[in-house]
């Protein structure tokens, strides 16, 4: 997602350390629309506050071996950890920027994180404008920063394909002046397909903003948010067998969600069968795989994102400066 006017990023020792908390109920409102809601979020649902005091908080991601939460604080260009009886302290930093000079715009951290087979983090570094993995030395490698010769904008989501083919979006928000910056290089905002062998293939350059993006479990679909003020959606496509993608359609239009600065539909979780949770400004929209509204969970937060975690069946949200959990009768797909 993409923020307006944030703090720039801040040097390591600028950080205090966080004090243990244990997590707190907040208000939260469930709208149940379709009976199909019951079976995925229960009555006694509870949204809980398990960390607090960021700037911009995204990309949640979930660790299985290590049983921990890492998240992006794109403004402070920092990647931060939660663990359950721990808290929260600080994983990476810098996360998304790592040039001498000060970085210019609102957005110089990473965004959208995930990993990859072998469990190394891989990582949407906006002020960098490339995608990147953290090896287990602790260096980057740079995994794609270029289409065409061209520099890419800045990655802001990602997903695995089962086959190890790494999908990502490429908005121009982490930029210093997004869509009017001098030193975007490409005329378009693409959805990309990096491939095993290191190949970068252009899939949609027709999005005006992408944003989110998830595969369908049997990966035959493939979803994309876009924040487009004229246009803010959740879109699918089909999946090709060369996984290229056509059949572009509006899944579910989101402009009654519109809210400044936020526009739109930002990162989205798909469970294991095949609904769809979008975040988007408020809160959490839930779909039927046919496209049915069946319910929200209304935070009251600028929802940003999500992760599967602990069994699969809490989710964690990551929304303006804060981060929850709740637990539901579902779990997310791949657990």
């Amino acid at each position: 997602m993409f923020v307006i006017a944030l703090a720039a990023s801040l040097p390591l020792w600028s950080y205090v350390a966080f004090p243990k908390s244990s997590p707190t109920s907040v208000p939260v409102t469930i709208v149940r629309l379709d009976a199909r809601f019951d079976k995925l979020v229960p009555r006694d649902a509870k949204l809980e506050k398990i960390a607090d005091g960021f700037t911009w908080v995204e990309g949640p991601v979930w660790n299985r071996k290590g049983q921990y939460l890492l998240f992006s604080d794109i403004p402070k260009n920092s990647v931060f950890k939660w663990k359950e009886g721990e808290g929260v302290s600080l994983f990476l930093n810098p996360s998304g920027y790592t040039g001498s000079a000060p970085f210019e715009g609102p957005e110089p951290g990473s965004n959208g994180l995930t990993y990859d087979a072998a469990g190394r983090l891989v990582l949407c570094a906006h002020g960098d404008r490339r995608i990147a993995r953290l090896e287990p030395d602790g260096r980057k490698v740079a995994l794609a920063d270029r289409y065409d010769g061209k520099r890419i904008n800045s990655p802001n989501d990602l997903v695995f394909k089962s086959n190890g083919d790494l999908y990502f979006t490429d908005p121009p928000f982490g930029l210093p002046k997004a869509f009017d910056d001098s030193r975007k290089e490409l005329p378009f905002q693409g959805v990309y397909r990096l491939s095993t062998d290191g190949t970068v293939t252009l899939l949609i350059k027709d999005i005006k903003a992408p944003n989110g993006i998830a595969f369908s479990p049997d990966e035959k679909t493939l979803y994309v948010s876009d924040v487009d003020p004229k246009r803010a959606a959740w879109l699918a496509y089909d999946v090709k067998e060369d996984g290229t993608v056509t059949n572009g359609r509006v899944f579910f239009d989101a402009t009654r969600w519109r809210k400044d600065p936020f526009f739109g539909p930002d990162g989205m979780k798909i469970d294991r069968h095949g609904n769809l949770f979008g975040a988007r400004p408020g809160g959490i929209s839930v779909f039927a795989p046919d496209g049915t509204y069946l319910g929200s969970i209304e935070t009251g937060a600028p929802t940003s994102n999500m992760a599967w975690g602990d069994d699969g069946s809490t989710l964690y949200v990551t929304g303006g400066s804060a981060v929850y959990r709740i637990r539901l009768g579902t779990k997310g797909a791949g657990f």
